[in-house]
């Protein structure tokens, strides 16, 4: 389940909160597993981006064991072909709403047209991501030591040693390079999961004694639940469900060292279903 601390803003449309907090942290739980792959991609092409924007040579091993990670991911699943269905179906509902006068229409064009590019780029034959990253030495390297705990010292890698204490601009360079392929993945899964949480209408809801149960509509297509809860409640949510319903529970941990208990107070909390 991905957490996000966010602020309440007042914001537009799907965006919109409905909570009076000045703070609150954004709880989601995925209810596909096309949308569980691509929200944990998502968290690994975050690291990355931080570790490439530091300069320290920890920054640069976070970000290349992250890369390591993700074209691991895409060699054992076709993450490529789960984006462009996914792209695809997304252009297909968002052309359908072309005649809906309660649509923004320059909105509406300039999402399908941000979807065309990325579509064409990942059904070319030379889209191969991850393809650099295999391609190198040093890579390879890391990869077969990672399984090891404390694997990648500097006596069991020289190499990576040497490599992560060369200039900050070089390592950099570097990760640029190794990151040219997959970089079209990052903008996909970037495009299609602000698609899907965008398409939500919050609305505020209430745990009774700490527990909620949503019932999903037959035709419903949620992939995607997001909670947003107030960062003063000092309480989180634990998600299960499927496609028909869900149930969040709400626990509060006291102590890291001890189990969380289910809280026994209503506990008010925005709830997006994202049924794009």
């Amino acid at each position: 389940m991905h957490a996000r601390a966010e602020p309440v803003r007042a914001a537009s449309a799907a965006s919109q909160t409905c909570l009076s907090f000045d703070a609150v942290t954004m709880f989601e739980q995925p209810l596909n597993e096309r949308i569980r792959s691509f929200l944990r991609l998502e968290t690994l092409f975050d690291s990355i981006r931080v570790g490439i924007e530091r300069d320290g040579t920890w920054d640069a091993r976070h970000a290349i064991i992250g890369m390591i990670e993700i074209s691991d991911q895409l060699a054992r699943v076709d993450i490529k072909g789960e984006l462009i269905k996914e792209i695809e179906r997304h252009a297909s509902t968002l052309t359908a709403l072309r005649d809906n006068p309660r649509v923004n229409q320059a909105t509406l064009e300039h999402t399908v047209a941000r979807l065309e590019p990325i579509l064409a780029i990942l059904k070319s034959p030379g889209c191969q991501p991850g393809a650099r990253l295999r391609h190198s030495e040093l890579a390879n390297q890391i990869k077969q030591r990672l399984a090891i705990p404390g694997g990648t010292c500097s006596f069991d890698l020289p190499a990576l040693h040497y490599w992560l204490h060369r200039a900050p601009r070089h390592r950099s360079e570097q990760l640029q390079a190794w990151m040219g392929d997959l970089r079209i993945v990052e903008d996909a899964i970037a495009t299609v999961l602000k698609l899907v949480r965008d398409s939500a209408i919050p609305q505020l809801v209430t745990a009774e004694n700490g527990f909620y149960q949503h019932q999903l509509e037959a035709n419903s297509a949620c992939q995607l639940v997001r909670l947003a809860v107030a960062a003063a409640d000092e309480v989180y949510p634990e998600i299960s469900g499927g496609k028909h319903r869900f149930a969040v529970r709400f626990v509060r941990n006291a102590d890291v060292n001890s189990r969380a208990q289910q809280v026994q107070q209503s506990v008010p909390f925005e709830l997006h279903c994202c049924m794009l």
